[in-house]
């Protein structure tokens, strides 16, 4: 059947027309024999296309979409592909009603100062490095040398940090790869709770094969280099709950690692995860508004609230939202029931470079990626919980003297002896003075 469509800004369906909405556009359609208005047009029904970069558009440049939302497409049924599905994209029915896109309202917390604080601590320079050795191998293909070269890089860096480091080996078709895991537990009393950080560290030539230049820089340097970035400043602080960083394989080939990672991870395992946090091209500014699109489904909609409110609190980005997760190595976790977040940055299919030997540095936008690792790692805070350094104690003498990261005093005690004590951060020390010993 044949449907009349009219694609408007954002605004709520009427007179009985079907809607569905993608950020600040809405798609209106009615069967063709209602009117719609003047600018409305006829297909023969709607198609709602999700792809990964230009990868439907690219292997489709014949078909024009009614509504182009870069990750999201909507295309007439006339042009259905022989296939309904890829690993890079994906096509189904649109469903009226929907919100396939949402731009929440800006709404701030309040902020925490001590986050603000810990949040200086992330710094470009670090996550730079670390980004551009993964983009100066040839390539990260998950069946490469370099791709275990790259793996040896992250896990001294995870060791460096005080990580406990284990090698998940996985299966890619008919070869071997791996996934890198760095686990750092939590100070908290009792049952502790686990918040998952990931990303791909492979990269892929679609063209090229397997032997084609893959520098991989945004897709995904970028968030490989990410974790090891949020990693790094995690270890800065004490947390209540256990933290623990993966670098899949074999994502690009069909998200091999997470989904052998989640079919392998015990019950008991995760029941305690109270979010994933996964990072898939954040540093490619493909709109003039820096924009990250938070995706996810309803079983991870308060960490995408959570993340939202760290962006509107702590960054300047606009947050897009998507409850339609799609191929990324969110979704096994998703598709197990479990609280999984895809940060990626808004209109990716905007970039043209990623799978190809033109995925360079030089395309890379160094403050959008450090506002997307800022916005991340405020929302890890409140997930990890904080456990604050010991207060102070108050001397019961007169303070007389400072010395760096120490506190002394002293006081006269009841035998008439001058005493000397000193504050070293944690603990008090006692020295001998002048007419007795303190103990």
């Amino acid at each position: 059947m044949s449907v009349r469509y009219l694609v408007a800004p954002t605004a709520d369906a009427a007179d009985g027309a079907r809607s569905a909405r993608f950020g600040d556009k809405t798609i209106l359609w009615v069967p063709a024999d209602q009117k719609l208005g003047r600018a409305s047009r006829t297909a023969p029904g709607l198609l709602l296309v999700t792809q990964v970069g230009r990868s439907f558009q690219d292997e489709y440049p014949d078909v024009t979409p009614l509504l182009d939302h870069g990750r999201h497409l909507v295309i007439s049924a006339a042009d259905k592909p022989p296939r309904r599905s890829k690993h890079c994209w994906r096509v189904e029915t649109l469903k009226p009603g929907s919100t396939v896109v949402d731009v929440p309202a800006r709404v701030a917390r309040r902020t925490d100062p001590a986050v603000s604080h810990w949040l200086s601590g992330l710094t470009q320079a670090s996550y730079q490095a670390d980004l551009t050795w993964f983009a100066s191998l040839p390539t990260r293909h998950s069946l490469s040398p370099s791709f275990t070269t790259a793996v040896d890089f992250a896990a001294a860096r995870m060791v460096a940090l005080g990580y406990n480091v284990t090698r998940m080996p996985i299966t890619v078709g008919a070869g071997r790869s791996e996934n890198l895991i760095g686990d750092r537990p939590g100070s908290g009393p009792g049952a502790r709770g686990l918040v998952v950080i990931t990303a791909h560290l492979d990269s892929i030539n679609l063209a090229g094969g397997a032997g084609g230049s893959s520098p991989g820089a945004d897709d995904n340097a970028s968030g490989a280099a990410g974790v090891l970035e949020l990693g790094r400043l995690i270890a800065s602080r004490r947390w209540q709950h256990d933290v623990r960083l993966i670098l899949f394989g074999g994502e690009e080939q069909g998200l091999f690692g997470s989904k052998q990672y989640v079919a392998a991870l015990p019950a008991a395992e995760r029941a305690r995860i109270r979010a994933v946090l996964n990072m898939d091209m954040i540093a490619a500014k493909n709109t003039a508004v820096p924009t990250v699109m938070l995706e996810g489904a309803p079983v991870s909609s308060g960490q995408i609230d959570d993340l939202a409110a760290a962006a509107a609190s702590y960054t300047g980005l606009k947050v897009e939202t998507s409850l339609h997760p799609f191929a990324s190595d969110h979704v096994p976790f998703i598709n197990a029931g479990m609280p999984a977040v895809l940060s990626i940055e808004g209109a990716d299919s905007a970039n043209g470079n990623i799978h190809s030997a033109n995925d360079k540095l030089e395309f890379l936008d160094w403050p959008l990626a450090t506002e997307i690792l800022r916005m991340n790692a405020a929302a890890l805070a409140g997930w990890l919980g904080a456990i604050s350094a010991p207060a102070r104690p108050q001397p019961a003498g007169s303070v007389v003297s400072w010395g760096p990261g120490r506190l002394d005093i002293f006081v006269v005690g009841t035998d008439s002896a001058l005493h000397h004590k000193y504050w070293d951060g944690s603990n008090w020390h006692d020295y001998e003075s002048l007419g007795g010993v303190i103990g």
